[in-house]
């Protein structure tokens, strides 16, 4: 049985000058992160600009992820778009070995109904045998998976396994944390409200600031999964303000740019992204010298 419990990172993708995917550096991060104490990683989600890969870079980034983790944690593959029958083509075509699940954006531009988002994930959960953790972020997407619609799905297939749910909506959070089934993994998409989710039912987070500062972030995490909110509570104040800072001009520009500050991989990010300027850079760099992670 797949476990998602704890903390998911959404993989950065490291380029060079060149905006080449620099695979030397993504490497080292997957081991950064994993040495750092994180459950599971995902490659090919948005903090991976996966937008801008190449269908062979894709294909890249997932055997050298399924390569370097060598089962030491789960693997989760980003798939998802607005055109249901490209994703089933582009999934069926991938060579997925090693891969313990799927993720999968809800669709993004066209605005479907709730009866138009059932029947996508209805059409990719048939097509393979793969875990499915659905992913709900309508500030990227322009719309909302409603909570009853994640509820038919999860009851309706048994490989839609999770949703990572990013909506901001507190109403709807509770919701889902109250009717979900008791096999079903709510996963929360903001690192900042994740200690407090947690509190409810939540089982994790596929995070951002783990990159950067997996030990630190999963600590956190672990506690508050393991019922001490008063140590979690800690580092959720001493993060918040960092965490503010890596979305400020675009994700994952802000995670990089901490990243290159700590040695870990260069900050290079491909258009339409561009790197974050001089002023946010000295506000990361001031925000980690106080935690004492920077000389």
């Amino acid at each position: 049985m797949l476990n998602l419990k704890g903390v998911g990172v959404a993989l950065v993708t490291p380029f060079n000058e060149q905006k080449e995917i620099n695979f030397t550096e993504f490497e080292k991060v997957v081991n950064y992160v994993i040495e750092g104490g994180v459950d599971n990683v995902v490659v090919l989600g948005t903090t991976g600009e996966s937008v801008t890969l190449s269908k062979q870079e894709k294909q890249d980034s997932i055997h050298k992820c399924v390569e370097v983790t060598n089962k030491r944690v789960p693997v989760i593959a980003g798939f998802g778009g607005n055109d249901t029958k490209s994703i089933i083509a582009d999934m069926q075509s991938f060579d997925l070995s090693g891969v313990d699940a799927i993720l999968s954006v809800s669709p993004y531009y066209n605005k479907p109904t709730q009866e138009g988002i059932y029947e996508h994930y209805k059409a990719i959960a048939n097509s393979t045998d793969l875990p499915i953790i659905l992913y709900n972020v309508p500030g990227r997407t322009a719309s909302n998976i409603r909570a009853t619609t994640t509820l038919q799905l999860s009851n309706d297939f048994k490989n839609i396994i999770g949703i990572k749910e990013a909506s901001n909506d507190w109403q709807q959070i509770f919701w889902l944390a109250r009717e979900k089934p008791a096999d079903f993994y709510l996963i929360s998409g903001n690192d900042d409200l994740i200690v407090p989710q947690i509190s409810i039912g939540y089982d994790g987070v596929i995070s951002v600031i783990a990159n950067a500062l997996p030990n630190q972030f999963s600590t956190m995490v672990h506690q508050a999964l393991s019922g001490d909110f008063a140590s979690a509570k800690k580092t959720v104040y001493e993060l918040d303000e960092l965490i503010t800072y890596l979305f400020e001009q675009g994700n994952p520009a802000g995670v990089k740019a901490t990243m290159k500050h700590l040695g870990v991989c260069d900050d290079y990010v491909r258009l339409p992204l561009m790197p974050i300027n001089d002023e946010l850079r000295s506000k990361i760099a001031k925000k980690l010298k106080s935690m004492n992670l920077l000389a």
